[in-house]
């Protein structure tokens, strides 16, 4: 309780050197750090709040500056708004928010708003019936009040919320050359475009987005207080253009500077962090798929094995069955019958391996030893009917790939020399396997008649199948190609999320 008592009176001298009135500040950081209190730890926390509120104002009753009927109704606007605020969080973006969601940055803006709108209201209806402030100022006065926790609030609240769920996870984001490059780069600028008379304050928008897009929530909300520290500091001290406005225009220009670089920044960092985050969900579903068909492909050839095999299988005995019968009653074997039975033994029996090459295959993993040893493989006697040499060449050890990844590349593959041998005409095909530090690249080449991308192609389904595998896995497959010129296919696939 003490703690935040002791913070909350540190925000609160933070946010008075910038004042409007003698109880009103330009900025009152105070309410976001408040409202996040009892958001992150719960409700109980209010007496540590209450404690730093009488702690903050105790000067005002001690000198009578102001009566202590309006006193006493500023506290409980400000107590209502920390309360309410809290509650408001909870109900509209729940638990553990880390600020990374564009519907959690709506919430926290609505319950914001409402809860300083409270505090707003009943310390100007309690100002305006002690007589500190005229009628006729009362809107002004609401509205410095209202924008002042507001953008208090977007500075602190955030902040707290981005660091509190994970604070050392939050301080590696933020811990690196790139982090602390904006860190430093944010402060520099703030420094400089505040310090001028010059129109320049919004230069400093390119390294708040910046932070929003290479930091993440904790850098953005870090670079917003940065931000806003300087702009209050500096126009308090009578330095830049802020500070030759008189009081009114210099507390509203200041607010809603805070406003529009909080919520820009804010709202950036959540796009960003979204997309981060279904990157992320879309390479684990890769993952997931891969693993599925992985399993799916066992059942098929368990299927295959317990049903199709055993009734080829058993279609041999009855074949052999016929032919010892047709034999006893004197029939010949080289007769129509004979030679019919002969036929369907031998079509039986070929099918048979042919199921047999397909279970083993489904069975296991067509990249179980790795990519290039899979090319090699299935090149292996897969032109020679044609006169097709392959040659295959890759770096000896096994990339550091994903199953998915492999699986995806090697279909791709496999497709494009299927193409050569049923297209081409090709006398030698190239494929070649390069690992690359941001990508790797798989090339088929060969030299045959080639065609035109362009005007289609006898294999375009398979050129469809291509480059739907490669999108799978955040590839690009490009065609060369012309007649007469052969054809070279290109796979490039940045693999950076499904490295392992």
């Amino acid at each position: 309780m003490l703690a935040l008592a002791a913070a909350y009176y540190g925000a609160a001298k933070v946010g008075q050197t910038l004042r409007y009135t003698a109880s009103v500040s330009a900025i009152w950081p105070p309410a976001g750090l408040g409202i996040a209190a009892l958001y992150l730890w719960g409700l109980r926390w209010w007496p540590g709040v209450l404690l730093g509120e009488l702690v903050v104002n105790g000067h005002l009753l001690v000198d009578d500056s102001i009566p202590l009927g309006s006193l006493l109704g500023q506290q409980t606007g400000n107590m209502a708004e920390i309360i309410v605020g809290a509650l408001l969080l909870r109900r509209l973006i729940g638990p553990n928010a880390a600020m990374d969601r564009v519907e959690q940055l709506g919430g926290m803006l609505l319950a914001l708003g409402v809860a300083t709108a409270i505090s707003a209201t009943v310390g100007t209806v309690s100002m305006v019936a002690g007589g500190v402030v005229d009628v006729s100022g009362a809107t002004t006065f609401w509205r410095t009040w209202w924008l002042g926790d507001t953008s208090g609030g977007l500075v602190v609240l955030p902040l707290m919320l981005a660091w509190a769920r994970h604070p050392i996870g939050a301080w590696r984001r933020v811990r690196t050359w790139e982090g602390a490059a904006v860190i430093a780069g944010i402060t520099a600028l703030s420094i400089a475009v505040f310090s001028t008379d010059e129109p320049v304050r919004y230069a400093v928008f390119p390294a708040l987005i910046w932070a929003a897009f290479r930091v993440g929530p904790p850098g953005a909300t870090l670079s917003i207080a940065i931000t806003a520290g300087v702009a209050i500091g500096v126009t308090a001290h009578d330095v830049g253009a802020f500070s030759k406005q008189p009081i009114d225009h210099r507390t509203l220009i200041t607010q809603l500077y805070i406003w529009v670089a909080a919520s820009t920044t804010l709202f950036l960092s959540a796009v960003v962090s979204e997309r981060e985050r279904a990157s992320r969900e879309l390479a684990e579903a890769r993952r997931t798929e891969g693993a599925r068909a992985v399993e799916e492909r066992r059942r098929i050839a368990r299927d295959l094995h317990d049903s199709v095999s055993q009734a080829l299988f058993s279609t041999v005995l009855h074949a052999r069955t016929a032919q010892k019968a047709l034999a006893q009653e004197g029939g010949s074997p080289s007769g129509p019958v004979g030679r019919a039975l002969d036929t369907i033994a031998d079509l039986t029996r070929s099918v048979q391996g042919e199921i047999r090459s397909l279970i083993f295959e489904l069975r296991r993993d067509p990249v179980h030893d790795g990519l290039v040893a899979a090319f090699a493989r299935h090149s292996f006697g897969l032109g020679a009917p044609d006169g097709l040499a392959i040659d295959v060449r890759g770096p000896e050890s096994r990339l550091a790939l994903s199953q998915q990844v492999e699986t995806q590349l090697f279909a791709i593959g496999r497709e494009a020399l299927a193409n050569v041998v049923r297209h081409a005409g090709a006398t030698v095909a190239h494929v070649r396997v390069e690992a690359q530090r941001e990508q790797v690249i798989v090339e088929i080449h060969d030299n045959g008649r080639g065609f035109d991308p362009a005007g289609g192609h006898p294999g375009h389904f398979g050129l469809d199948s291509m480059r739907s595998r490669a999108a799978e896995v955040g590839g690009r497959v490009t065609i060369a190609s012309a007649p007469g010129s052969g054809t070279v296919v290109r796979v490039r696939d940045p693999a950076e999320a499904d490295r392992i």
